[in-house]
């Protein structure tokens, strides 16, 4: 049975041959209302992200505290802040693969088991490489949850509110960045030994995710892609009813691999998400991860207050970011985006130091444009990919942006101190501009399309 011409039942598998043909008062699972167990799904994914964003929020502030028991040149700066991306390149392309073989709930608590333990061990190091090593670690757990998080929900998500579920992964990022970036300021330098609980603190939202993660159902998708018809069945008819139509998933999917995302009718696909994706946080990491330097080097280290106002913008950015998932197509969107943000940053490059207002206004409008399209990150791959290689394909694209923003992150604060910050924003620039390009050519637009229309099914 083809894939465009079967679908599954919550109460038995049927063909599909025309939507006339469907039993009265049967629906699509991308059309059911949004009920409790979606938001339950949405809760533990907006969670972990929460837990991913403060464990990458806290590390900036804990390595300027800990050079006072470590000292740390800026090779071992730039090293220890791009580890944890190291690891999300790792683990996403590990877990992101075996996500698709052996299913999404595995991965959903094997990854955050990880980062709990290696988070609560920061806290016992005695040297950079031990740090370095840990912080790998945690992004290896990182990198599986965000190739199965993206894939999980998106498989559960009804159409009209996917793009704002998937977004959302951003905002609570976001805030869990802020939150670990006001702890940092305000307890980083409080005793010799505050950056080990700053960075071990992370352990206590991640045990918590871990607990509240146990007994999540595997996907009905991924489960009737491997045969597995009345599993499937079962779990559709427990969450939404026995009216609940699987569409489009009747053809048994094998282990097809990261092959099948390059075979011609994906690759422009595969493409698009890895560039964008990594043009997108290449700046977003390398400026957020080094922003007390940032701020410094222009100028607009004016205390406690910039910070906040800068954090603030982060926040307020990603709730727009939100708003602006629902008014406007996906592609406008991104397009628009990359075009602000780097103009944003040229300004900040040419801009003198004496214009400190104008380079506020500048900043903040790379802060606020740049926290709303970063909800798209969330959107696109989930959405580009399907069923069969849906978490490789969100893997991969993680995996390659977390690599370019592990480089980006790693040659910050060199660049800034040989090549300078005028040289070093006109860089970012130009990967924000390369961003923008490819995605005039390649993105498609996802946002009123099933989850198998929008995977080109």
């Amino acid at each position: 049975m083809s894939q465009s011409n079967a679908q599954y039942v919550a109460d038995g598998a049927m063909p599909q041959s025309s939507a006339v043909e469907r039993p009265q008062g049967r629906v699509n699972l991308d059309d059911v209302p949004l009920n409790r167990f979606h938001i339950k799904i949405a809760g533990l994914t907006f969670g972990a992200h929460l837990t991913e964003g403060y464990v990458l929020g806290t590390v900036g502030y804990a390595l300027s505290a800990m050079g006072t028991q470590m000292p740390l040149d800026p090779f071992w700066m730039g090293l220890l802040g791009s580890s944890a991306l190291i690891g999300i390149f790792l683990g996403s392309l590990l877990f992101g693969r075996l996500s698709d073989i052996m299913g999404r709930q595995k991965i959903f608590l094997t990854s955050f088991l990880i980062i709990t333990l290696a988070s609560a061990a920061q806290f016992f190091v005695t040297s950079p490489m031990e740090l370095l090593l840990l912080r790998i670690l945690i992004g290896i757990g990182m990198g599986g949850d965000f190739s199965v998080g993206h894939a999980i929900l998106a498989e559960f998500s009804p159409r009209k509110h996917r793009g704002v579920l998937l977004g959302s992964f951003s905002v609570i990022w976001t805030v869990g960045y802020v939150i670990a970036n006001v702890l940092g300021m305000v307890y980083a330098h409080a005793t010799p030994d505050s950056w080990r609980w700053l960075l071990a603190s992370a352990a206590l939202p991640a045990a918590i995710i871990l607990l509240l993660r146990m007994g999540t159902p595997e996907s009905p998708r991924w489960l009737a892609g491997k045969g597995r018809v009345k599993e499937a069945r079962d779990i559709v008819t427990k969450l939404f009813g026995p009216n609940v139509v699987l569409d489009g998933v009747g053809e048994r999917h094998e282990n097809a691999g990261f092959g099948r995302l390059f075979q011609p009718d994906l690759i422009r696909r595969t493409i698009f998400n890895c560039v964008f994706f990594m043009c997108l946080v290449i700046p977003y990491f390398a400026i957020y991860t080094f922003l007390p330097t940032i701020l410094w080097t222009i100028g607009l280290s004016q205390g406690f207050g910039t910070d906040l106002l800068l954090n603030g913008f982060l926040v307020l950015g990603a709730l727009i970011g939100i708003w602006l998932t629902i008014v406007l197509s996906r592609r406008g969107f991104l397009i628009g985006s990359f075009a602000v943000t780097c103009v944003s940053l040229l300004a900040l490059a040419l801009l003198p130091s004496t214009a400190s207002v104008a380079m506020i206004i500048a900043f903040a409008i790379f802060t606020l444009t740049m926290s709303a399209f970063s909800n798209l990150v969330g959107v696109f791959p989930p959405e580009c990919f399907p069923t069969e290689v849906r978490a490789s394909g969100v893997g991969l694209s993680v995996a390659c942006s977390r690599l370019g923003s592990a480089v980006g992150t790693f040659l910050l604060p060199v660049g800034i101190t040989t090549l300078g910050f005028q040289a070093t924003m006109f860089a970012l620039a130009g990967v924000l501009l390369v961003g923008m390009i490819v995605s005039i050519a390649w993105a498609p637009e996802t946002k009123h399309l099933t989850l198998n229309q929008a995977a080109g099914h």
